[in-house]
C-alpha cells in the first residue's frame, strides 16, 4: 500500500503542515482532532459535545481512508480540565463500546486555542 494523505478541510492543515490522516503500511494514522466543524469553523462549548464532534470528523476521515471506527486499535484522549474527563470518556465509551482499542487519557494544561477542551487521536487498520 502506498502512502496517502487525507485532509478534512481544516485551514490548520495547510497552515501548520500536517494532514488529518496518513495511510501507510496497512494503517491509518489520524492526527489529533478537536471539536471544530471545519465547514463553519465553529465549536461547541461543552466538552462532551466537542468529543462528539471529534468522533464525527474521525469517522468521516476513516471512511475516506477505507477504514472505520470499528478498526481503531489505538486512541489517545486529551482533555484540558480533569472535571470534563468523565463526560468525554462516556462519549468515547459509547462510540467505541464494541471496539475497545488500547487507549490513554491525558489531562493537559491546554490545547492550541482556549476554546479547545478535547483532542482525540487514533490509529486504525485499513483493508
Amino acid at each position: 500500500m502506498t502512502r496517502r494523505l487525507i485532509g478534512s478541510g481544516s485551514p490548520f492543515e495547510a497552515a501548520y503542515g500536517y494532514s488529518r490522516a496518513v495511510i501507510d503500511g496497512g494503517f491509518v494514522f489520524v492526527a489529533g482532532t478537536t471539536g471544530y466543524d471545519y465547514a463553519t469553523m465553529t465549536m461547541p462549548e461543552d466538552a462532551a459535545a466537542q468529543a462528539e464532534a471529534c468522533w464525527r470528523t474521525i469517522a468521516d476521515v476513516l471512511a475516506e481512508a477505507g477504514s472505520g471506527l470499528g478498526r481503531i486499535v489505538r486512541a489517545t484522549y486529551l482533555v484540558t480540565d480533569r472535571a470534563d474527563a468523565e463526560a468525554v470518556l462516556a462519549v468515547c465509551g459509547r462510540v467505541l463500546a464494541e471496539v475497545r482499542p488500547a487507549a490513554t487519557l491525558q489531562v493537559v494544561a491546554g490545547l492550541l486555542r482556549a476554546e479547545m477542551k478535547v483532542e482525540i487521536e487514533v490509529t486504525a487498520t485499513v483493508g
